[in-house]
């Protein structure tokens, strides 16, 4: 079974500032607080404690590699780059590493 979906809570730069209290306080029941900068998201706000604060990091930094990883493949395939063979992959490190030593 799939864990309940919640609608998501935003709160402005200008709120977070100015009523800091009411935001920590609702943070533990929201789950996930989404600060806002002139309508955009700019940051997540997400509880944490000494007993969940390593893995949260390590999600969060896990995702973010994930997401690097997704980009990447993506411009691969938009520069036409997604067909590369492993041998393709090692010349062009190879001759990168060899340019970069020319110039030292």
């Amino acid at each position: 079974m799939l864990p309940e979906v919640t609608a998501v809570k935003f709160v402005t730069v200008r709120d977070l500032r100015t009523s800091p209290a009411q935001v920590w306080k609702a943070l533990p029941g929201e789950q996930q607080i989404v600060i806002t900068n002139n309508g955009k998201p700019i940051a997540l706000l997400t509880p944490v404690s000494d007993a969940t604060l390593e893995e949260t990091l390590s999600t969060v930094r896990r995702v973010r590699a994930m997401q690097a990883v997704r980009r990447a493949q993506a411009s691969a395939a938009k520069r036409g780059l997604s067909g590369l063979t492993m041998e393709d992959i090692d010349e062009e490190i190879r001759a990168a590493r060899k340019a970069r030593t020319r110039r030292s």
